[in-house]
């Protein structure tokens, strides 16, 4: 922790992610109007345009009269939880996959290794957007689950191979050999001895997917591929804003700038536990 908070950029970037966690938590008090709810009549100007920022909108309206602060403010809950879930999932199959690769070896590691570089043979956006179309088309269209889905299937690879040699190293090890000398069985080294040796790299892999897994689902969102509309995410703000980017540029600064601070302050969080936990490392080295 120590290591962690003399990093000021991992104390900027923990900053900001509590700020967005709470715009998203207390948004019913922050923005107290309904973010998909149009106003028509005093939501747009006399012409039909979206309103600029004013008082009683402070980031403006959209082209149906919604509250633009409400939408980005709702964006908040929608793209940290959908984004929260995907990496989730990508989790427990990397963690799965690269605790088994790198503790049994040989032909398991292998097999499992091979599975990987299929998956990373495509480029990850473009299956992203391949599988959630396809989910959007198995009746889930109405739910989040393609998103969710989509991106923990596709995301998982980096953790599996970043756990698995992390794993590696640590069987071979003499705790693990003595462990199998006094006959622990395969179940109490993996959680007892590895996994806890394991923990501080899964826990910066997992933070750096959370980050990439925000800007995917904004991508999927933007291509029609997120959350169905109404729903308020920040790609599909980017999305409906594209055509009034010269008459109302807020609709598309704010989403934009909110995609921008959240990626940037998960990838500054990520970074500073990385330095924290390699130096604990060399440390105990």
């Amino acid at each position: 922790m120590q290591r962690f908070l003399a990093n000021r950029g991992s104390v900027v970037g923990a900053l900001l992610v509590c700020t967005l966690l709470a715009i998203a938590v207390f948004r019913p008090w922050l923005a107290a109007k309904d973010p998909v709810a149009r106003d028509i009549d005093r939501g747009l100007s006399l012409a039909g345009a979206p309103l600029p920022p004013s008082v009683d909108a402070p980031l403006g309206t959209d082209h149906l009269g919604r509250d633009v602060w409400a939408r980005v403010a709702s964006g908040a809950g929608s793209s940290l939880e959908l984004a929260a879930l995907a990496t989730l999932i990508s989790l427990v199959i990397g963690l799965v996959v690269g605790l088994a690769a790198g503790y049994a070896g040989g032909w398991v590691d292998n097999a499992l290794m091979r599975l990987v570089d299929l998956v990373l043979a495509f480029p990850f956006l473009l299956l992203a957007i391949l599988l959630a179309a396809l989910l959007r088309e198995a009746d889930l269209a109405s739910s989040n689950a393609p998103v969710v889905l989509t991106l923990g299937i596709v995301g998982w690879t980096t953790m599996a191979r970043v756990i698995r040699g992390k794993a590696m190293v640590i069987v071979r090890s003499e705790m693990t050999t003595a462990a199998r000398a006094i006959g622990a069985s395969p179940t109490r080294i993996l959680l007892r001895h590895v996994l806890p040796n394991v923990s501080g790299v899964v826990i910066v892999v997992t933070v750096l997917g959370f980050a990439q897994n925000l800007m995917a689902e904004a991508v999927l969102s933007y291509l029609g591929l997120g959350p169905p509309p109404p729903a308020a995410t920040w790609g599909r703000m980017l999305y409906e804003g594209r055509v009034y980017y010269r008459t109302a540029p807020w609709l598309v600064i704010a989403p934009g700038v909110a995609i921008l601070l959240a990626v940037i302050a998960v990838n500054l969080v990520g970074e500073g536990l990385r330095d924290a936990f390699d130096a604990r490392s060399k440390e105990l080295r």
